[in-house]
């Protein structure tokens, strides 16, 4: 059965789309991008700090959803510049263990929602 996910934590939606849905033992995190949840704007016009937040955000649909960073089987990341890979590896290197890194997709897009510098979603392992 679909059950779809909502978090306080993270930024409302910015269309027609939940934070997540679940179903069938996985979890699906929309894509997040660096947005305050608290004012819906860009903590930054950085990439590393728009990665962090985006990364808090996801982690925040997660945890509504009752999993955590460690049981994200995939993460695709959309980035405007690739240039920019080497800082949006810093900071994600934070959040996931060595050893335990999901499998992951990183592609240029030419344009993200609201002219995000990155975007990131996930697919997890539901806790039974």
């Amino acid at each position: 059965m679909k059950k779809v996910i909502f978090s306080e934590k993270a930024p409302a939606a910015i269309g027609p789309y939940s934070h997540g849905t679940s179903g069938a033992g996985l979890v699906f995190v929309s894509g997040q991008l660096g947005l305050d949840p608290a004012t819906g704007q860009f903590v930054s016009d950085k990439t590393d700090e728009q990665t962090k937040q985006a990364l808090e955000n996801l982690k925040s649909v997660l945890e509504a959803a009752g999993c955590s960073l460690e049981d994200v089987l995939k993460v695709t990341i959309f980035i405007k510049n690739m240039d920019e890979f080497p800082v949006i590896n810093q900071v994600y290197s934070g959040f996931f263990s060595q050893g335990n890194y999901p499998a992951r997709c990183v592609v240029e897009v030419s344009r993200l929602p609201k002219d995000a510098l990155v975007e990131i979603e996930a697919i997890a392992l539901a806790k039974s």
